[in-house]
């Protein structure tokens, strides 16, 4: 092996900017995503036969002319279903196919395999369904006004807030909507199934949850999970979709392979794929809050009710983070939260990027805003005020004490670099001089839980093999989704070994290998999985100390693992040279790790606990110009300020700060979800819904990591989760052009401005100011 240099050789350990390992292979198109995977010969493809309606009983099913469609090999429907018809990743209510009852337009009600993915598609057009058409409920608004709800509602409190707020010196209420958000991935939903002998079968499958996969379908089917082996390379992007969703799609595929003895792949449409799988919860939010002369909030009671779809699905724990998350990084004594699940007849919606944090923090941020504009004060000045603090100001409305808040510092380090009080100023001047084009800054904090809310599933294996040339084969329960989980718990098996990064293997992630492992999800990718790598590697390491020790008759402690190689006392050996001798001295060169998350615990029935190990932050600045005449808007300069502890892999973390703020800024500026009121979801592709493109990104585009930043707790390498906290940074742009639209009417009043502020929302809000502020004139002239 060719000699390195001492730089390539530094790169390839901890807190080092590494490469994504499949970097090259994304520019080149040498990445192989499920659908790059060679057919297996006699192939089968599957499509979807969806109801017409968003609710509806139905009657009676006549498939003939589907199966007598050209290619078509093989027609299911629930009746088919050997074992448990439903996919629910916690409650029941998610079937495979529709039985009897369909519950939102686009459900799954057949499936059809044929020779071509044409030929099956065009084939599940031809069913004919006889429906006994039922009255639907299809928003938050009705479902409130009829108490249909996925899961009863659910309160947090803290302190007194309704006596809080009797005694506030100041009051206001007010209601704000935001909406929903599609996943809107590169590589739609996909499973290839392949039979094997013995009823077994292996699919390759686009899931951020392998082991759930494996145990959905063994249900479907009805055997036991070891007969199903799933395996992921990679993602062309998941953002949360692909933690539940892919469980219809691999169940499907694995029916067909089952009865027919072929190999069988789903693989959705970008129409069908927004239509059939669950988004972002929208939700609205109630709120009272009390407050003083400088905007210290006294008391506060919140309503957050979200539009779960559906079945529950994943809104329990969804709808809670966004409760845990609704104080962002305020302080508030008397506090009462209260979140209401509510059933519509639409898909049901659920994980996304920040699993419902977003949504609790946009409230506060919102509700913070307009505190300072009822005052006629800066929100960043309101917003210090309200920070936690010391003592008894460092307890959250969930009674878990913050011990790490490092906003005091980060804040003031933020507005100094993006010289943020000179560029208000410069801002309000633009505004004195210009009729049209307005100019709104903001700057938004974030602290955001690092842990699953559900205890149980904070836990992550890896599994390790040397061989006898030095060669390291990595595997853990991560899957990778373009984040760069792998390369970073690469880099942790390097560090420990001492080893160049192109010694270790990278491999799919394989529910044989790894077995019960939890969603790559909940930010905890790295923390875990790091984790259990390095116990992996630390056992075998140990192993080859103790050999290395008795072989050459030298102390435990002469011995140093070091730049590839092993300094045994006063020898030093190549890394492979003493795996070669401990091979032959019997020495196991195979381990697993496994690693769990300590201290967090939580009592839901009484809202108390600590349900995150620790909390990530960051703040952001965003500028931006609106014009009024026609409510276009555009993002001229963002600051980010951001802390992932003491980075594992400083150019991935930044990558990943930078991707979600753009996506961030999308679900709250363009991304709108819009359902035509028979039901039927009008936003089903790129021709319909907006995402942020090149253009979007601003010219002046500043982004930093925390250089202070250091986990207090023992994470890996002392580093913190970047996967979603800086998706809630986006957060800045919206109030952004609130105070672009507030600069209409001389900040006299706050705009009435909800999410995603489109252009057509941000004109809607600059009218409805001006027709307030011509009230009180038009008053005085009668």
């Amino acid at each position: 092996m060719a000699k390195k240099s001492k730089k390539t050789r530094l790169l390839t350990r901890v807190h080092q900017s590494v490469a994504h390992d499949s970097a090259h292979k994304h520019v080149s198109g040498e990445a192989i995503y499920i659908d790059d995977i060679p057919e297996p010969p006699l192939m089968l493809n599957v499509a979807i036969g969806m109801s017409d309606h968003p609710h509806a009983k139905i009657r009676a099913i006549d498939l003939g002319r589907v199966r007598k469609a050209p290619g078509v090999v093989a027609v299911l429907t629930a009746a088919d279903i050997p074992g448990k018809n439903d996919v629910g990743p916690v409650f029941d209510g998610d079937p495979v196919l529709v039985n009897e009852l369909v519950e939102f337009k686009g459900q799954a009600i057949f499936a059809v395999a044929a020779e071509t993915m044409e030929q099956a598609r065009r084939a599940a057009r031809l069913g004919k369904i006889d429906y006994e058409v039922l009255d639907p409920i299809l928003t938050v608004e009705e479902a409130l006004a009829a108490d249909f709800y996925v899961l009863p509602p659910h309160v947090m409190r803290r302190g007194n807030s309704r006596k809080a707020l009797d005694k506030a010196r100041h009051k206001i209420d007010g209601r704000f909507k935001m909406g929903g958000q599609d996943h809107f991935y590169l590589e739609g939903q996909i499973s290839l199934a392949v039979p094997g002998e013995d009823g077994d079968l292996v699919i390759y499958c686009s899931t951020q949850h392998p082991s759930e996969i494996q145990q959905g379908v063994s249900h479907v089917l009805g055997c036991d999970s070891n007969a199903i082996t799933v395996e992921v390379r990679r993602m062309g992007g998941g953002f949360g979709g692909k933690e539940t969703q892919g469980a219809q799609f691999a169940a499907l595929a694995a029916l067909f392979a089952r009865k027919t003895g072929r190999p069988a792949k789903v693989r959705l449409d970008r129409d069908d794929d927004m239509i059939i799988t669950g988004k972002r919860h929208d939700f609205i939010v109630d709120f009272e809050v009390g407050f003083d002369d400088v905007g210290a909030i006294n008391g506060i009671e919140i309503e957050l009710a979200s539009r779960c779809g559906m079945s529950a699905e994943l809104s329990g724990a969804i709808n809670d983070r966004a409760m845990f998350h609704c104080a962002n990084a305020y302080y508030l004594p008397n506090i009462t939260v209260t979140s209401h699940r509510c059933k519509t007849h639409t898909v049901s919606n659920t994980a996304f990027r920040g699993f419902g944090g977003a949504q609790g923090m946009l409230a506060m941020e919102h509700i913070i805003d307009e505190v300072a504009r009822h005052l006629g004060k800066d929100p960043l000045k309101v917003r210090k005020h309200n920070f936690y603090g010391e003592s008894e100001r460092n307890v959250t409305h969930y009674h878990m004490t913050v011990e790490d808040f490092v906003l005091h510092k980060l804040v003031p380090d933020l507005e100094k670099s993006s010289d943020y009080f000179n560029r208000r100023q410069e801002v309000a001047a633009f505004n004195a001089t210009s009729a049209v084009l307005k100019k709104g800054i903001a700057l938004t904090p974030i602290k955001f839980g690092i842990s699953f809310t559900t205890t149980f599933l904070n836990q992550a294996g890896a599994l390790i093999h040397v061989y006898t040339d030095g060669s390291v084969h990595l595997n853990h329960g991560g899957t990778e989704m373009g984040q760069g989980l792998f390369v970073k718990v690469a880099q942790v098996v390097a560090e420990e070994f001492q080893i160049d990064l192109d010694r270790i293997k990278i491999t799919a992630t394989n529910t044989s290998k790894v077995p019960n492992t939890s969603a790559t999800a909940a930010s905890s990718g790295t923390d875990m999985n790091g984790a259990a790598a390095f116990v992996a590697a630390n056992k075998i390491k140990r192993r080859l100390i103790a050999f290395a020790a008795e072989h050459f008759k030298v102390d435990r402690s002469k011995i140093r693992f070091h730049d590839n190689h092993v300094e045994i006392g006063r020898r030093r050996i190549p890394f492979n040279e003493l795996i070669q001798l401990a091979y032959l001295g019997r020495v196991s060169l195979s381990a697993t790790g496994f690693y769990t998350t300590p201290k967090i615990h939580y009592d839901r029935e009484k809202a108390r606990g600590r349900p995150f190990y620790y909390f990530a932050y960051g703040a952001a600045v965003s500028e931006v110009l609106i014009d009024t005449l026609t409510g276009e808007y555009k993002l001229l300069r963002a600051d980010i300020l951001h802390d992932c502890g003491r980075s594992l892999n400083p150019a991935i973390d930044i990558g990943q700060v930078e991707g979600a703020f753009v996506q961030g800024m999308g679900w709250l500026t363009m991304e709108e979800l819009h359902w035509n009121p028979d039901g039927g979801l009008a936003t089903h592709a790129p021709s319909t819904y907006k995402i942020p493109v090149a253009s979007d990104i601003p010219a002046e585009f500043h982004v930093r990591l925390l250089e202070s930043g250091r986990n207090k707790e023992k994470v890996i390498h002392w580093s913190k989760a970047v996967g979603e906290p800086p998706f809630m940074l986006g957060i800045s742009v919206f109030h952004a052009i609130k105070d672009a639209v507030s600069a209409v009417g001389e900040h006299q009043l706050s705009p009435a401005l909800n999410a995603p502020a489109t252009p057509e929302e941000v004109l809607r809000s600059v009218d409805e100011l001006r027709h307030r502020l011509s009230r009180p004139a038009a008053e005085a002239a009668e």
